[in-house]
């Protein structure tokens, strides 16, 4: 088997459940997902889960994959995606708070605002969050709190990923209506909220 594997090589090998090949591709990615992983969580222990939780997951769903997949985006994807679930399940969390809100993303101006209006936000997005009819409002503390994909929900849940995804669009314009209302449109919404 040749060393340099190009990507569709990889997508055949990983479909056919050949470990050889998931091995390869950890091989050329674990370092750099750990690093990027590392970059946003200041962590090591995080970003090793991450780096875990992205192979489990490529491994998972492998048979999901598309023969014109192309790796390097795919493999990003899942790693951002895996850390903007670990920043919404700790978001509340005390420890995890101050780094949310102190992180050089949220380009914020003084750390007493910051505070402030992380407090002041998730307070508000909690009381409209429990105005959702009970169907998006499950489905949307799945996906936004817990991390869950759409269709890791629809199969929980016994409802097509279609339906998930429309309940998901309809809780975010709810709540993006509500704080508009209010004149909340901050970067800290978007980022703990809606991404």
């Amino acid at each position: 088997m040749s060393q340099n594997l190009n990507d569709s090589e990889i997508i055949t090998g990983l479909k056919e459940g050949n470990k050889i090949i998931i091995d390869r591709v950890y091989n050329v990615y674990h370092r750099r997902i750990f690093a990027f992983a590392f970059s946003l969580l200041k962590v090591e222990e995080d970003a090793l889960d991450v780096v875990h939780e992205v192979f489990v997951k490529l491994w998972k769903n492998r048979h999901e994959l598309e023969p014109d997949t192309h790796m390097e985006p795919l493999i990003f994807t899942i790693t951002r995606n895996t850390v903007l679930s670990i920043f919404r399940k700790q978001a509340s969390e005390k420890k995890y708070q101050e780094h949310v809100i102190y992180n050089p993303i949220y380009d914020k101006t003084t750390n007493t605002e910051n505070v402030v209006e992380y407090n002041f936000l998730k307070d508000k997005v909690d009381h409209y969050v429990q105005q959702l009819p009970p169907k998006s409002r499950e489905v949307y503390l799945l996906s936004r709190e817990q991390g869950l994909s759409n269709k890791e929900i629809s199969r929980k849940m016994g409802i097509a990923e279609k339906t998930v995804e429309d309940h998901i669009t309809k809780a975010l314009a709810f709540l993006k209506k509500h704080l508009r209302e209010i004149g909340i449109t901050g970067t800290l919404f978007w980022y703990l909220f809606v991404w």
